[in-house]
């Protein structure tokens, strides 16, 4: 009788963990999407919490420092690695969304201090919500500078020695 207390108090408790691991994942997952995917969702994606991916138009980046409000456009890019890398690389994939005009574009607005690697031609990974204006409100910004970037550093600092 006793055994068979413990097992089940042990079911119980293996199942409100699995309960909760489940339920939690659930809530944080965010749906990742492309500038071109939202724009096809239309109204339909205002208010879901998303991702959304793109490269940043460097010269349409403004900053407020009182406000800390920072505004920028991203350009659709392409969400498959694997068409990614066809296409040459990341920072070729980034090179051509921001100097083709015909890629679709979002605003995006985030309040909070400007990150050193915002410029143009990075790619934006954000977490937020679509508003009923079509402006993209990102509570997260994640910035990736593309290769380009990073390999001028090591040689910048080998010519210094």
């Amino acid at each position: 009788m006793q055994r068979n207390k413990f097992i089940l108090g042990g079911l119980l408790i293996l199942a409100a963990v699995v309960y909760l691991i489940v339920s939690s994942t659930q809530a944080s997952a965010e749906y990742f999407m492309t500038v071109d995917e939202i724009k096809a969702e239309g109204s339909s994606a205002v208010g879901k919490s998303l991702r959304l991916s793109g490269a940043v138009m460097g010269d349409t980046i403004q900053y407020d420092a009182q406000t800390l409000t920072l505004q920028f456009d991203v350009a659709h890019v392409s969400g498959d690695n694997d068409e990614i890398e066809a296409q040459g690389g990341l920072a070729e994939v980034l090179f051509q969304a921001v100097n083709d005009p015909s890629r679709q574009r979002i605003t995006v607005v985030y309040n909070g201090p400007k990150p050193d690697l915002l410029r143009g031609e990075a790619q934006a990974i954000m977490t937020g919500h679509i508003g009923d204006d079509g402006i993209f409100y990102a509570e997260e910004l994640l910035l990736k500078c593309p290769t380009r970037y990073e390999e001028a550093v090591p040689e910048q600092s080998a010519s210094n020695n």
